[in-house]
């Protein structure tokens, strides 16, 4: 099958709009009890941000059966959910997914440091400070250095338990969207579905959600930290042509993205050194060089398209 052949397939862009609509429509309803209270300190928002989790899921379920995009015979394996094939290939990228965000997050950690955008304290008071401010006082607390530790060492099985919820946007976002706009090519398809993703969350950021910001700035922040995740989750789904590599990342990234608090030596602006902060994007555009580089992009196995066809990766 030759490229001509490839790019002469359309995106379902009925399909998509109806996703996004719905994706978004709910989102803004689970939050909606937020709005109407004290926003995140509602003590309902502990209940609501997980179920906000699940709308990308919902949505993906309504285009699926209600629209047939994909077509039926085809469906489990163009969200990515099986055949988990070749099976050493997407093992092995599940390990990457599970490992390599807190490594990431830790790398932005240095660079924010080094580039001044956070006050790096190696003896941790700036945590302990909170957990002091956290607790009633007077209540006897281990030796920080032992929390901060213990907090490290439970992000490996947080990243799992995390997978759980991250499991209800992947399969919209990189399970349903990013293959629905294959089509336009690579690159398009990584970025415009990661401007959605950004978008969605719009209903929380705007609340002071990640970067603490209630107006436009700060969903600008999430739409370029959704971009630049969303381009290594999404080389994992086309990599590996399963959806599970990238449920297990994201879940990865939310167990380490509080991380920073951990070091900072007071309350950092998350905007530039949080993990979808500028420091954020820094490091994963070196490493998205580095694939790119080593051809990583263009190793893409067989996926179904919408209509239900097995179809080669588009090289653009």
């Amino acid at each position: 099958m030759n490229d001509q052949t490839l790019h002469a397939r359309r995106v379902p862009w009925t399909a998509v709009i109806v996703f996004v609509v719905v994706s978004f429509a709910l989102a803004w309803l689970v939050a909606l009890p937020l709005w109407l209270g004290d926003g995140l300190a509602e003590p309902i928002s502990v209940v609501l941000l997980p179920v906000m989790m699940f709308t990308p899921a919902v949505a993906a379920l309504v285009v699926t059966f209600a629209l047939r995009v994909p077509a039926r015979g085809q469906r489990a394996r163009f969200l990515g959910l099986w055949p988990l094939r070749p099976a050493k290939r997407v093992v092995w990228l599940m390990v990457v997914g599970w490992l390599a965000p807190p490594l990431l997050v830790g790398l932005a950690i240095l660079l924010s440091g080094a580039l001044g955008f956070v006050q790096l304290d190696p003896t941790f008071s700036g945590f302990a400070a909170e957990l002091e401010k956290a607790v009633p006082a007077g209540t006897p607390l281990p030796p920080v250095g032992i929390l901060v530790i213990a907090q490290l060492a439970m992000i490996p099985l947080g990243a799992l338990f995390n997978s759980i919820f991250a499991f209800g946007e992947e399969i919209g976002w990189r399970g349903w969207l990013l293959p629905a706009l294959r089509p336009l090519g690579t690159w398009p398809a990584l970025i415009l579905s990661g401007v959605i993703w950004g978008l969605w969350h719009s209903p929380i950021i705007l609340l002071g959600y990640n970067f603490g910001r209630t107006d436009i700035t700060g969903v600008l922040f999430m739409i370029g930290g959704c971009v630049a995740w969303g381009i290594l989750l999404g080389w994992l789904r086309l990599r590996s042509a399963s959806v599970w590599p990238a449920v297990i990342a994201h879940g990865s990234l939310n167990a380490a993205g509080g991380m920073i608090v951990l070091f900072a030596a007071a309350q950092p602006d998350l905007a530039l050194a949080g993990p979808l902060g500028v420091a954020g994007w820094i490091v994963l555009a070196v490493v998205v060089l580095v694939l790119v580089l080593t051809g990583q992009f263009r190793k893409q196995p067989e996926l179904a398209d919408a209509p239900g066809r097995l179809l080669s990766a588009p090289r653009s």
